[in-house]
């Protein structure tokens, strides 16, 4: 299809090239356009019919939305923000340079640069910052049959009419009703009669992520947002939803792997920018690390008198900071779904100090038959580091489970930590447990 369109582009037959494009899903146009050059993606862009368009840039990354606004016209520009929901339409400027915001703004009439600087307003990662406007209302003095003939007259430009929302004449929020029980109810029945009360709802500055908790807890496709007094202030559709937890999980990831999280493609990022982005937590780990250093010069001296000591100080960090990532991994990724909470702290104490007892006295056996037995090593040392292996994990698996949940109090995320700090705090009591075990069991 690409080779096709082109080869059509090349020989000026734009009429061709738009009875193709017709034919595409939005998604996969929006993918020709990021393979486009400058020119011809512009072109391209303008030959689609005006809500076809919107849709399209919707879907295109940041920097193609920007050289599209930067490039065609006034009216054009005012063509496609009418046509966006308004939700897209705010999180298309949220991140963009005040000349776009600006330029955008200036194009777009009086009631929609109200609606859009009140939506900028919000919180970033607030739910009022991902919600939209463009819902179906209805009065619980309706009939059926009266509200169908009012989602028929308003909603062809709602993102959303499978939910309706029933309001009084404060816009507090009475109920929901979906589309499916308004068509299978009878057309005199009253709304009041027929609506659910039992509405699940978020206040407009609850964190998106709660959000995401919510539509996942409930299966929800759309969820109302309200405001203290519980007036009806917008939706947020799962739509939002998908992009949000994808923006939650990879900003987990990048902090996990002890970096800043940022929401710049990989490939579209500056070496300099990624640089940044990691040398922080690396130099904080680093500077960390200097504990551990510190503890084995403290025991220069038992490892004078037993070199053999020091073979095996690789094998217990990397034991103990891989148990202590297992641990913190699940609960990290617990705490995230909601099914683990911070009251939850003595349940994970406890179970976690259960598996490091399991775990630890396994390679702990493992461990001692390798070195006694196989290794023909001291059975001094071979009970210092077995023993040693034991302790490390026990301590590594409570304090994998329980830092998470720490951070998690003190409002940090918890991805914080993660691998690379556990890593760090649990090297360090491996060494003094290691060291002090050796020192009285052999006798030095």
């Amino acid at each position: 299809m690409k080779k096709k369109l082109m080869e059509l582009f090349h020989e000026n037959k734009f009429h061709d090239i738009r009875n193709e494009l017709l034919k595409m899903n939005t998604v996969d146009l929006a993918q020709i356009l990021e393979e486009a050059d400058k020119h011809q993606l512009v072109r391209i862009f303008r030959i689609l019919p005006k809500d076809i368009a919107a849709g399209v840039f919707t879907y295109v990354s940041a920097e193609l939305q920007q050289l599209i606004i930067e490039s065609i016209t006034d009216k054009e520009i005012k063509e496609i923000v009418d046509e966006l929901f308004l939700d897209d339409a705010v999180d298309f400027l949220e991140e963009k340079p005040a000349n776009v915001v600006k330029k955008v703004l200036k194009n777009t009439d009086e009631h929609l640069r109200k609606l859009i600087n009140q939506f900028l307003n919000y919180p970033e990662d607030s739910a009022g910052s991902i919600m939209t406007i463009e819902y179906v209302d209805l009065k619980k003095e309706m009939t059926v049959k009266d509200a169908i003939a009012h989602i028929k007259k308003t909603g062809v430009d709602r993102e959303t009419i499978n939910t309706c929302y029933v309001i009084d004449n404060n816009r507090k929020l009475e109920g929901v009703v979906s589309i499916r029980r308004l068509i299978l109810s009878n057309e005199t029945a009253v709304i009041k009669d027929i609506l659910n009360d039992d509405v699940i709802s978020i206040k407009t500055l609850d964190d998106q992520e709660n959000a995401a908790m919510l539509f996942k807890k409930y299966d929800l496709t759309a969820m109302p947002v309200v405001d203290n007094e519980n007036r009806l202030v917008g939706i947020i559709t799962v739509d939002d939803i998908v992009d949000i937890i994808d923006q939650e999980n990879t900003e987990d990831i990048q902090i996990m792997a002890a970096m800043h999280p940022s929401e710049e493609e990989y490939l579209k990022t500056d070496v300099l920018t990624l640089s940044k982005h990691r040398i922080v937590w690396l130099l904080v780990l680093m500077l960390s690390a200097t504990f551990t250093g510190n503890i084995i010069k403290k025991f220069d001296d038992v490892l004078q008198s037993v070199v053999i000591l020091a073979a095996f100080i690789p094998m217990l960090m990397d034991t103990g900071g891989n148990a202590g990532s297992q641990s913190s991994a699940l609960i990290i990724r617990g705490l995230a779904l909601g099914e683990i909470n911070i009251k939850d702290a003595l349940k994970v104490l406890w179970k976690e100090f259960r598996v490091g007892i399991v775990v630890g006295s396994t390679l702990a056996v493992v461990n001692f038959l390798r070195i006694y037995l196989f290794e023909k090593i001291d059975v001094h040392i071979a009970v210092a580091v077995s023993c040693t292996t034991f302790l490390t994990i026990v301590l590594a698996k409570v304090v994998g489970g329980l830092l998470p949940i720490a951070a998690k109090s003190v409002k940090l995320d918890p991805a914080i930590m993660a691998s690379p700090l556990i890593t760090t705090i649990v090297d360090a009591f491996s060494l003094m447990i290691y060291f002090t075990m050796a020192s009285w069991l052999i006798g030095l």
